[in-house]
């Protein structure tokens, strides 16, 4: 992927080198509600006139539920006469696919007819914030931890079973793992370690933090591109929240840091205070603290994701921060000053990168733009001090709350909420309506 140095290059320019590399077609990809790649595929003679004019894919499609229903009521579908979008390619993102054979890809904006941005989509959403910590003199560093599953394609069942985590035989026990690895980096995102998680057949692999728009951007390209790797190793990677009752949950941790514009340092630490923390450091806990449950829908978004949220299992419960404390909802990381950043435990594996890191990051800065005061850590754990609010503990009670916090719709953008409802809601009745096996069990024959 782009780097910073070589953000200002034309998406024509990519294209002119990708021709004379000889890549032949080019993925136009739209991160939808659910941090999935929506794409179409390109032959490269017509990708220019698509880059410059925006390629038509319907317009809806950024708002889809998880099983891609159409639903009523989310502003792209009947509202508009089911019109197209325009997608216009994000140069700064263009990479080779190593797993595709002479394949290149950006990630797109999308815009209507007239110009208009969507403004329900993801990687808008995440723009408003990011243009808004800016505004406040910030740069921020955004980094993710995801956790997944790799599974039997035929069975969906682990490779194998209990907690072997960082058991250096089950780091690599297939060799999807080192490929993964090797080809992630070879597509341009830094990988920094890879280890087996708690969970027999579960794993973690961590890339290096990246500054603005880039952090979510690597997060849903590694996401999508395991995926893509472990289906052509004969395996199903899954980041389910919860996919298995008696297993340990999926999380993706979000990681931010907060530098400043015109020096570059880390506006988050003071090694002079007693918990290392600046001013600002503070307040952005505070302001995560404050909103954490009116953001808590956009990092544990699905019934399942509530699945994972059990005491002593390193999944937060409850609105709390605390240093190197892992069972809190925010957490103090990094030593030295120049590493002091927050870690927010509460997103889970199905979170969307580009709508979690909205969500934590403009939490924080809302508090810098309050001044906040940090209350005192936790008693450690921070889980067990019975103190501190509970996080919402049903999607209907998260979205409520995101919904009627006047501050976070602001910042989010009232299109985006309206449309992230009433798409959930769509998913929730579904879930209300569906029969499940616990049911028949308990009820078919007796009753």
């Amino acid at each position: 992927m782009a780097t910073a140095a070589n953000q200002a290059i034309t998406a024509e320019e990519v294209l002119a080198a990708w021709r004379e590399q000889g890549i032949r077609n080019v993925r136009f990809e739209l991160p939808d509600m659910h941090g999935t790649s929506r794409s179409k595929l390109v032959p490269i003679e017509h990708a220019s006139r698509y880059a410059e004019e925006g390629l038509n894919m319907y317009g809806g499609a950024v708002v889809l539920d998880s099983r891609s229903d159409v639903v009523p009521g989310t502003l792209y579908n009947e509202e508009i006469a089911y019109a197209d979008q325009r997608l216009r390619p994000d140069p700064a993102t263009a990479a080779i696919v190593p797993w595709r054979k002479a394949t290149g890809r950006m990630i797109c904006d999308t815009y209507w007819d007239d110009g208009r941005p969507l403004e329900a989509a993801p990687r808008y959403v995440f723009r408003r914030v990011l243009d808004r910590c800016r505004q406040l003199g910030f740069e921020p560093l955004v980094g993710m931890e995801p956790e997944f599953y790799m599974l039997d394609a035929d069975t969906r069942q682990p490779l194998f079973e209990g907690y072997h985590i960082f058991n250096t035989v089950r780091n690599t026990f297939v060799p999807a793992v080192e490929r993964i690895v090797g080809e992630m980096r070879a597509f341009g995102v830094d990988i920094i370690t890879a280890n087996c998680e708690y969970a027999g057949s579960q794993w973690e692999i961590v890339f290096a933090p990246s500054p603005g728009m880039a952090g979510p951007d690597t997060a849903f390209s590694f996401k999508n591109g395991v995926k893509e790797l472990a289906r052509e190793e004969g395996l199903i990677a899954s980041f389910m929240s919860k996919p298995f009752p008696h297993s340990a949950g999926s999380g993706t941790h979000n990681h931010v840091g907060l530098r400043r514009l015109q020096s570059g340092d880390n506006a988050m630490a003071d090694p002079d205070h007693e918990w290392g923390l600046s001013q600002v450091g503070r307040s952005f806990i505070a302001g995560q603290l404050r909103h954490a449950r009116s953001i808590y829908t956009l990092l544990a978004p699905t019934v399942n994701c509530l699945k994972r949220r059990r005491t002593h299992t390193f999944s937060p419960t409850n609105v709390s921060w605390g240093p190197e404390d892992r069972s809190a909802f925010v957490r103090v990381k990094g030593g030295m000053a120049n590493s002091i950043h927050v870690e927010n435990r509460a997103p889970t594996g199905l979170s969307n990168p580009y709508l979690a890191s909205a969500g934590v990051l403009g939490a924080g800065l809302l508090g810098i733009i309050d001044e906040l005061e940090l209350e005192p850590p936790a008693r450690g754990p921070a889980e067990e001090d019975e103190s501190k609010p509970k996080l919402p503990m049903t999607v209907e009670e998260s979205l409520a709350a995101l919904e009627g916090d006047e501050r976070i719709v602001e910042l989010l953008g009232e299109e985006f909420v309206t449309a992230y409802g009433v798409m959930r809601r769509h998913e929730l009745q579904r879930f209300a309506d569906h029969v499940t096996d616990w049911e028949l069990e308990e009820y078919l024959e007796l009753y």
